[in-house]
């Protein structure tokens, strides 16, 4: 929610590159003529999602299963979305455990923040924010 509330409608991105940058998860550039360098992430744009992100990521360090809690919170949802997060479980896990055998572990979870911004991109575009926030108000 922390997510959908601070980015708002994401189809005003053209692209998960540049909802990326907008969360800072891009790498910084020193580049002087042909030589191109690429740094640190810019930690520029929302720090707020920026850190949800990145503490999301943490939980890939576990194998991706289904139990009964996840199941009974799955039922009644549209099978697409459930597809779609079980693919996004299963490339951030692998990715992850992938990155972190050569990498230290906090660059690791950047990468797998940035790349779980490319998948809640795609389900948040198919999703009104505005009848979300108005859902959840209501429920509250």
């Amino acid at each position: 929610m922390v997510i959908a509330a601070e980015l708002g409608d994401v189809r005003r991105f053209e692209s998960p590159r540049q909802l990326m940058a907008y969360v800072g998860l891009v790498p910084s550039e020193h580049s002087s003529g042909d030589r191109r360098r690429l740094g640190a992430i810019t930690k520029a744009g929302n720090a707020r999602v920026r850190h949800v992100l990145i503490q999301a990521a943490w939980h890939y360090r576990k194998r991706p299963t289904v139990g009964a809690s996840l199941r009974q919170r799955q039922r009644g949802q549209n099978p697409d979305v459930i597809r779609h997060a079980w693919k996004c479980q299963r490339r951030l896990y692998t990715l992850l455990h992938r990155l972190a055998a050569k990498k230290p572990s906090q660059v690791a979870a950047t990468a797998v923040a940035r790349e779980m911004v490319g998948f809640l991109r795609a389900v948040l575009r198919e999703i009104d924010v505005a009848q979300l926030n108005t859902e959840v108000s209501a429920a509250a």
